[in-house]
């Protein structure tokens, strides 16, 4: 039975009513004093969110972060936090190098396995830029932060699944507290942070922020998009806020991980969509590159195969898109005997065990956003089992799945 929660404390929002009403005596004798301090204070070049780490473990890491005004950044790093003696820039492209712009990625490369890392972003503004000229500004820097570049031959990995947060960013902490003083190797967000995406300003406040101020300055995340994500004004813009957001492949440790893209639940067709969105080609592609994957020798070799795709590809009603994801991927991942398959989308918590007839492999989908709805989805993986634990977001597990290597 899931018990559902009140959000709204009337106490508390009398409390800030009437604190938001109050006026002090030093504003109104000098108002202008004021508004020119906080004017100022919004002009200051500065960080506006960051760094937050992303990777696909492959001896490299990226640093994201973005400034409030257009700049050139760097990464300064090294093995000691008082000697950091390399720099990395932004990928160039075609000879120039990243700038000019407020967001950052500048990617780590041949990293040292098991090897701990310091960083600190550094960005330079640039007040002006002129065709022989350029005028930089202020230069703003992190504190030094750190990391563990994984070994891809550790002998086991343990990470975290949250889904369907639907923009209720409190809901990251949260979650993350029910799983206290455990070191992952990555989070995982399995689709619908947002409810459609609407602008730079939400992307931050809704999830990067959240994520640098818990996690994600020391640990990487890796997110696929949910439907929800294909939704809004600045869904064309919202993928360049990642490393990537779409389907991949990697291995870690015992794992060979595959996402999938998963795309919109409605059809093509729907109104909605206005005739500029085309999700059935995209899975059709995605099914011919698993066709690829489940024949490749990183799939075959690896003690484990876990699949994570936001619409689960069974089990998630007769809309088209799950449907098609069905058809699609279900006979894909039997076929490459996949042993566990992670899910979101339907906002109701499962473990659906494998069926010789229909999956062949066990399926479990996270809760919704929801109090007493929401889960997190602990997942250890070593030589010979992978075990997952389910929690709901008061700390009880809900669901739970042991795979034995066959």
């Amino acid at each position: 039975m899931i018990t559902m929660q009140m959000d709204v404390n009337q106490n508390n929002r009398r409390n800030f009513l009437k604190a938001s009403l109050t006026i002090s005596a030093a504003t109104l004798v000098k108002p202008a004093v004021a508004i020119a301090s906080l004017s100022a204070a919004e002009d200051e070049f500065k960080i506006a969110v960051g760094p937050y780490l992303q990777t696909n473990f492959n001896n490299s890491i990226t640093i994201l972060w973005l400034t409030n005004k257009v700049a050139a950044g760097w990464v300064e790093f090294g093995e000691q936090a008082d000697h950091l003696n390399q720099k990395a820039y932004g990928k160039a492209d075609l000879g120039l190098m990243q700038a000019n712009s407020k967001l950052n990625a500048v990617t780590l490369s041949n990293l040292k396995p098991g090897t701990k890392y310091y960083y600190k972003i550094v960005s330079k503004e640039i007040k002006d830029f002129q065709p022989y000229k350029l005028t930089y500004g202020e230069l703003v820097s992190s504190n030094i932060e750190e990391f563990v570049n994984a070994d891809l031959n550790k002998e086991e990995v343990s990470f975290l699944m949250m889904n369907d947060i639907h923009d209720r960013p409190e809901s990251i902490p949260h979650l993350l507290n029910q799983v206290p003083d455990q070191k992952q190797d990555f989070i995982f967000f399995n689709g619908d942070i947002f409810d459609y995406q609407t602008d730079e300003k939400q992307i931050i406040e809704h999830m990067l922020q959240p994520c640098v101020t818990h996690f994600a300055k020391q640990t990487p995340f890796i997110y696929v998009r949910g439907n929800h994500e294909t939704r809004g004004k600045f869904a064309r813009e919202f993928s360049q806020y990642y490393m990537h957001v779409g389907h991949t492949a990697f291995t870690l440790g015992p794992v060979r991980f595959v996402i999938l893209d998963t795309g919109e639940d409605k059809e093509d067709s729907h109104p909605v969509y206005a005739g500029i969105v085309n999700f059935d080609d995209y899975r059709i592609q995605q099914a011919e590159w698993l066709k690829t994957e489940i024949e490749s020798k990183a799939f075959k070799k690896a003690p484990f195969r876990i699949v994570m795709m936001h619409i689960p590809p069974r089990f998630s009603g007769d809309a088209h898109g799950p449907k098609h994801c069905t058809e699609l991927f279900e006979p894909l991942l039997n076929k490459g005997k996949v042993d566990l398959v992670l899910s979101g989308h339907t906002h109701r918590y499962m473990v659906h065990q494998p069926d010789k007839n229909l999956n062949h492999y066990p399926l479990i989908i996270g809760g919704g956003p929801k109090n007493g709805t929401r889960t997190i989805t602990k997942v250890k993986a070593d030589q010979n089992k992978i075990v997952v634990s389910m929690l709901d977001d008061s700390g009880k597990e809900v669901g739970t799945y042991t795979a034995l290597r066959k």
